[in-house]
């Protein structure tokens, strides 16, 4: 199983979003639910997240893929999801 992380802040919606949309999938799919997954709040983390290239949050990483950025969709999350049980 890959190792995914998650670049958020605590003020964007979109990241709120995809937190629900996250539980959504947990509930649907417990095998999702084995996922680790590494929250980072970039401006809390700066020093993490300037290592990284992207602009928009949030931003899904699997392990070093990058495979969303920006407003979140539901199939966007479990197409995360599915890459890191790959």
């Amino acid at each position: 199983m890959k190792h995914v992380i998650m670049f958020e802040t605590s003020w964007c919606p979109h990241c709120r979003r995809a937190h629900s949309f996250l539980e959504e999938l947990f509930h649907e799919n417990p095998a999702y639910k084995d996922i680790e997954i590494q929250f980072i709040d970039e401006e809390l983390h700066p020093d993490i997240a300037n290592k990284y290239d992207y602009f928009y949050v949030p931003t899904f990483y699997v392990d070093s893929d990058k495979f969303h950025e920006g407003v979140p969709s539901k199939d966007a999350i479990r197409q995360v999801l599915d890459a890191a049980l790959a």
